[in-house]
């Protein structure tokens, strides 16, 4: 479906954007529009496959998990690429997976207590079949982590 945002759908984004829990009659109520408008942008929008679900931001920080890692993946073989993401998708430590170009095939963010479990973690992901070898990057500080920030540069 082609779906053609126009400024009353960029409001609600931007509305939902801030506070995914919002409801659609406090957005209704500061467009000056109605509910039901809200409710049937949204759908239209989900059924477009622009919003694809509403998510939540966790501070693994507050639950001891302090220790951030990049670890770029090279494969024996390119053509294994989608079933060792699949492997990666069984570790619930792996919190990204990408495939990307250059010295890597797969590019991973990973979530550990400290290192130690990051170093058991990286030991798991060295066990899947035709994982060559692994090289691991620590985050040291984590600046900027907003996945819906571009929507607020977009203009319709």
């Amino acid at each position: 479906m082609n779906y053609q945002l126009d400024e009353i759908d960029k409001k609600i984004l931007d509305f939902l954007v801030e506070n995914t829990r919002m409801p659609f009659t406090e957005i209704a109520k500061q467009m000056d529009v109605s509910a039901g408008t809200i409710h049937v942008r949204v759908k239209k929008m989900e059924d477009a496959g622009i919003i694809l679900g509403s998510s939540l931001n966790i501070d693994y920080g507050k639950l001891d998990y302090h220790f951030t890692a990049f670890i770029g993946i090279l494969l024996t073989k390119s053509n294994r690429t989608q079933e060792v993401l699949k492997e990666l998708s069984v570790l619930p430590n792996v919190i990204e997976a990408s495939v990307i170009s250059g010295k890597y095939n797969i590019f991973c963010k990973v979530r550990a207590k400290n290192t130690e479990d990051a170093k058991r973690i990286i030991y798991q992901i060295d066990d899947i079949q035709d994982v060559m070898r692994t090289e691991s990057m620590i985050s040291m500080e984590e600046y900027l982590s907003d996945k819906n920030r571009l929507i607020n540069a977009i203009s319709i």
